[in-house]
């Protein structure tokens, strides 16, 4: 884990020096604060998958036993179960998030605070559960620890630009899809060479956050990449390739240790607003849905989550996205209708 001394954050500071402007100040700082669990206050049958929609979702029901839609959840309740009830309890909402991801849950450097389109729908949880969308508690967890922090119970949900897939359901339960992205290539605008996530990767470096979607793409198909390194799976810090935070690889990228990134379309077009030296590269590749997690068996926090989501689809998503989103993401119309099992 990276500390005050570590010789990456030396050279990112000697590199980064003189860049100037907030987008620099945030990638220094997430280097060593986002690796961090840091308290803050206040902080078939199936049917065809339905496209994004102005707000209003009536919901699709699916078959519960399979993994063809794995975006489907529990239906929506207002009900009070036993993990509703420990949270009104304790009077806090404890939710795990990101605080470097540009857009979606960062700091804020002149004011100090935590926003983003994240932030702001973990705040709309906190007010439906506690009546105060400061009622909460926000914990900064890495990409790598997600589902670990879930299962400690350090966090009560976890709203990070988290993708649903068919492995995850196994470990964790999800919420409704709030947001579709995709897997998409990141490079520098200089790099003409590499168009996409194909064959033009080939003998390429690219970094990836560990525990994320993306590396599980190229472990399937990496078109000739190199995407591990000698140091992959140890703590030595000279693992370039596979960090713990996804920001991590942008850093790797403008220090030129690393050729390209792949990660969700929607990070990365965070990334690239916040360092017009890169790009996006081809188009995307998979088609993925965010949710919020909770830890297996919780049931009833899902279902009051998505009685949460059924009005925040309504006016407060669209507000949200135009806030945070709609510059870098443009053209968007709604979230994706709900899927039910």
């Amino acid at each position: 884990m990276p500390s005050g001394r570590d010789p990456l954050v030396r050279r990112t500071a000697r590199r980064l020096r003189g860049w100037g402007g907030v987008a620099c100040m945030a990638v220094a700082c997430g280097l060593t604060a986002s690796l961090t669990v840091l308290p803050l206050a206040r902080e078939g049958d199936g049917p065809t998958v339905p496209p994004a929609t102005s707000g209003v979702g009536t919901g699709v029901q699916v078959k519960a036993d399979s993994c063809e839609h794995p975006e489907a959840s529990l239906p929506p309740s207002s009900a009070d179960g036993p993990s509703v009830r420990a949270i009104k309890d304790r009077g806090k909402l404890i939710v795990g998030v990101d605080q470097s991801s540009y857009r979606w849950g960062y700091r804020n450097p002149e004011k100090g605070v935590l926003e983003g389109f994240d932030i702001t729908l973990a705040r709309a949880i906190a007010k439906d559960l506690l009546g105060d969308p400061d009622a909460i508690i926000f914990r900064a967890i890495p990409t790598n620890q997600r589902i670990a922090a879930l299962n400690s119970g350090k966090v009560d949900l976890v709203v990070r630009t988290m993708t649903i897939n068919c492995r995850r359901i196994e470990q964790v339960a999800f919420s409704t899809a709030y947001f579709q992205a995709g897997q998409q290539v990141l490079a520098p605008k200089r790099s003409t060479d590499i168009t996409g996530y194909d064959s033009s990767l080939r003998g390429k470096r690219i970094c990836t956050a560990e525990g994320s979607t993306a590396h599980d793409a190229l472990e399937e198909n990496s078109f000739g990449a190199i995407f591990k390194d000698e140091a992959d799976g140890t703590k030595d810090d000279k693992d370039l390739l596979t960090v713990p935070n996804q920001l991590d690889c942008l850093v790797r990228l403008q220090m030129g240790e690393v050729d390209a990134v792949v990660t969700d379309n929607a990070l990365a077009a965070g990334q690239a607003a916040q360092d017009p030296a890169v790009e996006l590269k081809g188009r995307p590749f998979t088609e993925e849905y965010y949710g919020v997690a909770a830890k297996l068996g919780n049931d009833d926090l899902v279902r009051r989550v998505n009685q949460v989501l059924v009005g925040y689809r309504q006016g407060p998503w669209q507000a949200a996205y135009k806030t945070w989103l709609e510059k870098d993401l443009p053209g968007i119309t709604g979230p994706p209708a709900p899927l039910y099992k």
